[in-house]
């Protein structure tokens, strides 16, 4: 039987599950409409620094191993799985701290998104560019948005919050 700090525990991990649930729903909504209204390479602009373009990326962040043999879809499908699993883990030991839990979400939520695209299409969908005049930053989607907020998180909290709290 459950002790009541132990089910209040459970209930919070499963809310961070909803939110987990509810930002991969949402990554994987903006995935399909642009797949369903864009062809590849097709660009709108948004504003003079914002642009949506339709990219496929076999590889990792900034297109790493994009070129490689078709090997890294399962290799990266294998690191995002074990990511999953240890994110998981860490989210439900650390339920009670919300800052820290919020950004193990973030990751966890991005991981997955980008795992579903990587299983289920054989590339990630990227689909959001930031440019200026020459400069282009590789097209990037709402799971990767997530996971590098989420990493951002993470790094703030190991590096200063604990700091910040004893002082």
């Amino acid at each position: 039987m459950f002790s009541p700090s132990q089910s209040l525990g459970a209930r919070t991990f499963l809310r961070w599950l909803a939110l987990t649930l509810i930002i991969v729903c949402l990554d994987q909504y903006t995935k399909r409409i642009i797949i369903a209204t864009m062809g590849p390479y097709d660009v709108k602009e948004v504003f003079p620094f914002l642009a949506i373009v339709f990219t496929m990326n076999p590889g990792a962040a900034f297109s790493f191993l994009a070129d490689a043999s078709g090997w890294q879809r399962w290799f990266f499908s294998i690191v995002a799985m074990i990511a999953v699993v240890l994110l998981l883990v860490m989210l439900f030991r650390n339920t009670k701290d919300r800052f820290l839990s919020l950004g193990f979400v973030l990751v966890l939520a991005g991981a997955i998104g980008n795992l579903i695209d990587r299983i289920m299409l054989g590339a990630v969908v990227d689909f959001i560019l930031i440019h200026w005049r020459d400069f282009r930053w590789p097209a990037f989607n709402v799971a990767d948005s997530c996971i590098t907020i989420g990493a951002g998180i993470l790094l703030f909290d190991g590096l200063f919050r604990k700091r910040i709290e004893r002082a």
